[in-house]
């Protein structure tokens, strides 16, 4: 087995780990009074598949998420399954996390790491998240924008900020760990999608 098999295979196994973070960050799951949405951890799974694997492998991580569920398999929030829950309230957020995945993994893993790089990944895989959440949730439940705002962003605000300082402070911790697992050539954040 060569050195891209060997790596891709480890990489396979990191983005599974991930989906099954984010499955059971749907189980971490926090009803809100007079919202279709309950404040879960999947967002903050997803993203963190972002900032520790890269944009490939971030997003193929809530990818196979968003495939199980479709499948019937009772991964999305508080248990459920199916089509019906993409083509739900809560479908543009579901996909909002492949695209947060993708966005993080993008500018996190581009050139040399830095808390600044860091912050804006995670700022911008927020505001993708809630823009494709909220215009999903508007069209389908036809809201007004203050009501999709009102009820698909407004209440979680404190749960973001929370999510992405405990996101920051996890990958500047665990980084350097890290390259003992993956090649230094691929922490330089953006290896792991060029050389897979």
């Amino acid at each position: 087995m060569d050195q891209n098999q060997s790596l891709n295979i480890r990489m396979m196994v990191f983005a599974t780990l991930f989906t099954v973070l984010i499955i059971i960050g749907g189980y971490i799951s926090f009803p809100i009074p007079l919202s279709p949405l309950p404040i879960v951890l999947s967002d903050f799974f997803a993203m963190l598949a972002g900032l520790f694997l890269g944009k490939k492998w971030g997003s193929t991580s809530v990818g196979l998420f968003l495939f199980l569920g479709a499948l019937g398999l009772p991964t999305f929030a508080g248990g459920k399954a199916g089509l019906v829950v993409l083509f739900g309230p809560t479908g543009g957020f579901l996909l909002g996390f492949l695209v947060s995945a993708f966005v993080v993994g993008l500018i996190s893993w581009k050139g040399k790491p830095s808390l600044l790089k860091d912050f804006l990944a995670l700022f911008f895989g927020n505001i993708f998240l809630y823009s494709i959440g909220i215009l999903w949730l508007k069209f389908i439940l036809k809201l007004t924008w203050r009501e999709g705002i009102a009820l698909g962003f407004l209440p979680f605000i404190p749960g973001i900020i929370i999510k992405v300082v405990v996101s920051i402070i996890l990958i500047n911790t665990m980084r350097p760990h890290l390259k003992q697992i993956i090649p230094h050539s691929l922490q330089g954040l953006g290896g792991a999608d060029e050389h897979s």
